[in-house]
């Protein structure tokens, strides 16, 4: 296996070398969330990510969490909630524009009739350090980001978005159960395949995925970044990327989300 990192553009890049291709089976693409936002929030892609790429595979999926510094005013959720009531709202970061973050946010804003004001930043590692310092009130991001910090208590954690709360902060309540019900927004991870591979490789890869992520090695180092395996079949992976990229697609057009 060879490992060829094509950064850049929330990984269209590297999603369009894929998709240009030859559907052999020797060329695949690992994406993540930002995939089910490019169609909408991209509209220049030089490729049809439904129709050009397959998926091989969902491989986990992982909660993100709302935190904000251990000094903050807000001491629960419902102090958030007050405060985007308000005409001024409640401030928070993101790691960019169009980043699952921001769209989340914006989706449970406009689900509760909330005021929130985004400030994009340019990845984790500048996220974190001014929600430390205390120059951003609230910062949403994966659990594996904002984690280490939660656990030095520089962070405190409020809510994460997954319909069930994470393992790795059991006591953390998900939005749903602090009164949002239905609310689901994970980040994800799935590989996938030129469009036309044949059914045969598909199947091949699948199965050698799914017996890999049971093996209890790989298992332990993805639940250290707070990612929970799926796995399952190439059909059920489409449903779920299809459903995501519908879904933000609303959710870009509806609050007019540009990227960086």
């Amino acid at each position: 296996m060879i490992v060829e990192n094509r950064g850049g553009a929330s990984g269209s890049i590297g999603a369009a070398a894929v998709a240009a291709s030859a559907p052999d089976g020797y060329t695949f693409a690992v994406v993540f969330d930002s995939h089910g936002v490019n169609p909408s929030l991209i509209p220049s892609l030089p490729f049809d990510s439904k129709k050009d790429l397959a998926p091989v595979v969902l491989i986990g999926t992982a909660p993100m969490v709302l935190g904000t510094p251990a000094a903050s005013d807000y001491n629960s959720f419902s102090d958030v909630v007050a405060a985007a009531k308000t005409s001024k709202g409640a401030s928070y970061g993101s790691i960019g524009s169009g980043s699952l973050g921001h769209l989340a946010m914006a989706l449970f804003g406009k689900g509760g009739g909330l005021n929130f004001q985004h400030i994009p930043y340019k990845g984790g590692g500048p996220l974190m350090n001014d929600a430390v310092a205390g120059h951003v009130p609230l910062a949403i991001g994966s659990v594996f980001l904002l984690k280490p910090f939660i656990d030095s208590k520089r962070l405190r954690a409020l809510a994460v978005t997954t319909s069930k709360r994470s393992p790795d902060l059991p006591d953390v309540p998900t939005l749903a159960e602090l009164g949002f019900a239905g609310f689901e927004a994970p980040a994800w991870w799935a590989v996938l395949a030129p469009a036309r591979t044949p059914p045969e490789i598909m199947a091949r890869m699948n199965e050698a995925l799914n017996a890999v992520m049971r093996a209890p090695d790989l298992a332990k180092r993805l639940d250290a970044q707070g990612i929970d395996v799926v796995g399952g079949s190439p059909d059920s992976a489409r449903v779920f990327i299809e459903r995501q990229m519908d879904l933000w697609g609303r959710v870009v057009r509806e609050n007019n989300i540009k990227a960086d």
